[in-house]
């Protein structure tokens, strides 16, 4: 399996704080790759650095073969990297429909004269981008909320819609910022079958999250970062059984045991 990206010991640092420090890794072309970790330990900092939103303060990290080392998100997502965040930013009084379009935008190859006097240009690529919309809902069977209100929809399928409009910019890689934030059981094993079922879609996609069962039981790869440092990556097991992972991330004693992750000898 080919190598879709790459960190090269990249690091960042805040003043005195070094948030990212010196991490490496290969996430491999159509896999689902976690990042866990304590509060703290760096990830989103990571995440932020790989889509473009901070600079590195050294190391590089290499996209489908080329350097992107400093690019902007506007360029990354050029590129092919997407990104959904911690909060969910959809538009409340759009269509789910209207909120994917958004998306798609950044295809568009007409201008700001063309949108001011509605060309034919214009009319023509708005038709082609509302059928790209519908046609993406239908792939991702989300067919029967294309009308429906943003706002009248659960967190759960809003957290769907936001991954939906995410995908509107065509990306090889999507990046997802702690999905499952604020979801009761149901949600959050319904998004965790909606990210497997995206995965088959031909997508690569790498996940940062707090709930440790959605991450085992969703990764083919864990990356587990500590004070901005790499502890460990492996399977789901090897990470399950990994003794630094179990003291950094779950404690020891009675809270191990209860996530089923080691037994308090």
């Amino acid at each position: 399996m080919s190598v879709i990206m790459e960190s090269k010991n990249v690091s960042k640092q805040f003043g005195g704080l070094r948030a990212v420090d010196n991490v490496s890794t290969q996430v491999p072309e159509g896999s689902i790759f976690g990042i866990i970790g304590p509060n703290g330990a760096g990830k989103t900092t990571y995440l932020n650095l790989l889509s473009g939103a901070h600079s590195t303060t050294s190391g590089e990290f290499i996209f489908c073969g080329e350097n992107i080392t400093g690019n902007s998100v506007h360029k990354n997502a050029k590129k092919g990297i997407a990104r959904t965040f911690q909060q969910i930013q959809l538009f409340d009084s759009m269509t789910v429909l209207d909120n994917v379009i958004v998306g798609f935008h950044k295809h568009e190859k007409s201008n700001m004269a063309d949108a001011i006097f509605r060309t034919k240009r214009y009319w023509r690529e708005e038709v082609e981008i509302r059928q790209k919309g519908i046609e993406l809902l239908e792939r991702l069977e989300m067919a029967e909320y294309i009308d429906q209100i943003a706002s009248n929809l659960s967190y759960g399928m809003q957290r769907k819609v936001e991954i939906a409009r995410a995908l509107a910019t065509s990306p090889k890689l999507l990046l997802l910022d702690e999905p499952a934030a604020g979801m009761n059981a149901n949600e959050t094993y319904t998004l965790l079958e909606f990210i497997k079922f995206i995965r088959t879609k031909g997508y690569t996609i790498i996940v940062i999250e707090h709930d440790i069962k959605f991450i085992l039981n969703l990764c083919d790869e864990i990356m587990v970062l500590n004070f901005g440092q790499k502890i460990a990556q492996g399977t789901p097991s090897e990470i399950r059984d990994n003794k630094a992972v179990i003291e950094a991330y779950f404690g020891t004693g009675r809270v191990a045991k209860h996530m089923g992750v080691a037994k308090d000898e």
